[in-house]
């Protein structure tokens, strides 16, 4: 039996720090046409998979439509990417199974970990999926050397046997007691950084904005809006994965960072879709 996937890209044109940041040229390219190949690769190797701009400015949808990406208007009161991503499946003629939030403005988010995500979908149970990296000592020290300057920068996750979420944190969970101890008895640290690329199944999207909130939501204590899966007793499936020796990204927000990714497509080259 065939299920649907859809990718949502949300693509928001106003931001503070790069004004009409998905039509900003990176490489010569538009961000957005560069997101919209990445998704549109996904879709051409797997069955019954479509993928959409979400915006609120008619000047993304009208670079699209010259494009040939499909796009949809979305509400302009639409408060993160989240509520974009769901307003856009509610536009839908028949329901998706699967949803992605391929954030519109991170270029260099690698198709197979978008892959991997289908995978584990199509072959474990839960009600969201999203990856992590187990780290290595060496990604763990530079881990903990990035927290003395900029703390609240990159979330940990705790995970079962079999891997599914315990816990997300700014904190470096688990603490390490004994450092000595640890590094000469495990070969990787017990620490996984979470890398926030979400996929849902369609009852689990629409059910997220049907929970009460929690208190790790809010912005004064953990400020991580996939806790409310969490609190609520939803199963958040962790997809180990790695960027296969590639430098990344997060995101695009400023003009250093248009110029940091260039400098990584300069020294790895383009995805190969």
């Amino acid at each position: 039996m065939s299920h649907s996937v859809l990718l949502v890209i949300p693509a928001r044109y106003a931001s503070t720090r790069l004004p009409g940041k998905p039509l900003v040229k990176i490489a010569g390219k538009e961000m957005i046409r560069r997101v919209a190949e990445i998704a549109a690769s996904i879709c051409r190797h797997n069955d019954d998979c479509r993928y959409v701009v979400a915006t609120d400015d008619t000047r993304i949808t009208d670079f699209c439509a010259s494009a040939g990406i499909p796009a949809v208007m979305t509400s302009e009161s639409c408060r993160s990417g989240t509520e974009r991503c769901w307003d856009a499946v509610r536009q839908c003629e028949q329901a998706p199974d699967f949803i992605i939030n391929l954030q519109g403005d991170n270029p260099l988010c690698p198709p197979w970990v978008i892959q991997q995500l289908i995978d584990a979908w199509r072959n474990c149970a839960g009600d969201v999926f999203t990856p992590c990296i187990h780290l290595d000592w060496a990604e763990y020290d530079r881990l903990v050397e990035s927290k003395k300057t900029t703390p609240y920068s990159g979330t940990t996750v705790l995970t079962d046997k079999d891997g599914y979420a315990l816990a997300f944190s700014k904190n470096t969970i688990p603490a390490i007691r004994k450092p000595e101890k640890a590094r000469a008895a495990l070969a990787k640290s017990p620490v996984r950084r979470h890398v926030g690329l979400y996929a849902y199944t369609y009852e689990a999207l629409k059910t997220y904005f049907e929970l009460p909130e929690s208190e790790y939501e809010m912005g004064c204590v953990e400020g991580l809006e996939q806790m409310r899966f969490l609190y609520n007793g939803m199963r958040v499936k962790m997809v180990e994965v790695d960027y296969r020796g590639r430098k990344t990204t997060s995101g695009v927000d400023s003009p250093e960072d248009v110029a940091r990714v260039e400098a990584i497509l300069a020294e790895y080259g383009e995805y190969e879709l």
